[in-house]
C-alpha cells in the first residue's frame, strides 16, 4: 500500500506539471487572452482520456476483440489469473501487427481490456505469455492504466497546440513581439518534450511495479524475465513506426515498441530491459 500511495502522490504531482505546461502555453498565446480556452481543453482532455481510455491504444494498434475459440490459450491464462486475483476478467483483443508487444487499457478493472499483438503470440511460449499477461493484469489492478491513458490524451493536446501555434502564428505579431517566432519555435519543441518526460516519469516506476506484482501473481518471475529478453530482441527486429498516435500510447506497452536509437532512446518511457530482467532474477532467487 505504501508503494502505491507514493506512486499516487507522484502521479498527482506530474499532472500538476502537465496542467502548468498547458496553461503556460495558453498564457503565451495572444498575451494570455485565450488562456480559458486552454483550461477548457485541459478539462476536455482529462474527461476524454477518462471515459475513452479503453479505446485510445486499441484504436492506435488497429486491434480487434477475439473470442475464446480464436485464442483459447490467451483466454485460459487470463481467466485463471483474474480468478487468482479475485478480479473481473478484462476483454481480450489482438492487434494484427507482427511487432511483438502487449498492453492493457481501461479506466478500472470493470472496464479494462488486454491486447496482444500477433507478433507476441507467435514469439512466446505459453509460460512466457502467462508472465506477460500477469504483468498487464497488474497494470489494470494497480490502476496504472487510467493515469497513462489520461496522460496520453494530454500529450496529444499539447503537441497539437504547439503545432497549431507554429503554423498559425499563435505567438502574436512579430512587430509587437519580436521574440514571437522564436517563442513559437521553442513551444513547438518544448511542449512535446514536456509531455514525453511526464509520460516517461509516470511509466517507468509502474513498469517495475507491474513486473514484480505480475510475477507474484503468476508465481514465476523467470517466465516474465525470459519473455522480456525475447521482446527486447523482437521489438528491435520489428520496431513500430514512430508516429503520433503510436507515440502517445507507447508508454502503455510492455516493451518499447520503437527502435530505441537516438532521441527515441533518450525519451524512452520504459526502464532498461536488462534492469527489469535482473530485478526479476533477483526476485526468483529470493523465493528459492
Amino acid at each position: 500500500m505504501g508503494k502505491r500511495y507514493f506512486n499516487g502522490l507522484k502521479t498527482a504531482g506530474l499532472f500538476v506539471v502537465l496542467w502548468v505546461v498547458l496553461l503556460g502555453v495558453g498564457s503565451f498565446v495572444g498575451g494570455g487572452q485565450f488562456i480559458w480556452i486552454f483550461a477548457l481543453l485541459g478539462v476536455a482532455g482529462t474527461a476524454y482520456g477518462y471515459w475513452n481510455s479503453d479505446k485510445l491504444a486499441i484504436k492506435a494498434m488497429h486491434a480487434r476483440p477475439v473470442t475464446e475459440v480464436e485464442q483459447p490459450v490467451m483466454y485460459r491464462i487470463v481467466r485463471e489469473l483474474s480468478a487468482e486475483a479475485n478480479q473481473p476478467m478484462p476483454r481480450l483483443y489482438v492487434s494484427p501487427t507482427q511487432a511483438p508487444n502487449a498492453f492493457a487499457t481501461g479506466r478500472n478493472p470493470q472496464n479494462a481490456a488486454v491486447c496482444c499483438t500477433a507478433g507476441i503470440l507467435g514469439l512466446l511460449n505459453e509460460r512466457e505469455l502467462r508472465g506477460v499477461l500477469g504483468h498487464e493484469l497488474m497494470h489494470v489492478y494497480n490502476r496504472d492504466i487510467l493515469i497513462g491513458s489520461v496522460a496520453a490524451a494530454f500529450a496529444g493536446i499539447i503537441t497539437a497546440i504547439a503545432q497549431m501555434m507554429f503554423f498559425f502564428g499563435g505567438g502574436g505579431n512579430s512587430r509587437d513581439n519580436p521574440m514571437g517566432p522564436i517563442g513559437m519555435l521553442a513551444m513547438l519543441l518544448l511542449a512535446p518534450i514536456a509531455a514525453a518526460l511526464i509520460r516517461m516519469a509516470i511509466s517507468r516506476t509502474r513498469e517495475y511495479d507491474a513486473d514484480e506484482d505480475g510475477a507474484t501473481l503468476t508465481g514465476d518471475p523467470l517466465a516474465l524475465a525470459s519473455a522480456l529478453r525475447k521482446l527486447e530482441q523482437g521489438t528491435r527486429a520489428r520496431p513500430l513506426p514512430q508516429e503520433g498516435p503510436l507515440e502517445n500510447v507507447s508508454h502503455m506497452m510492455i516493451a518499447n515498441p520503437f527502435s530505441g536509437a537516438g532521441m527515441a532512446k533518450l525519451f524512452s518511457t520504459h526502464p532498461p530491459m536488462d534492469e527489469r530482467v535482473a530485478r526479476l532474477e533477483h526476485m526468483a532467487g529470493r523465493s528459492l
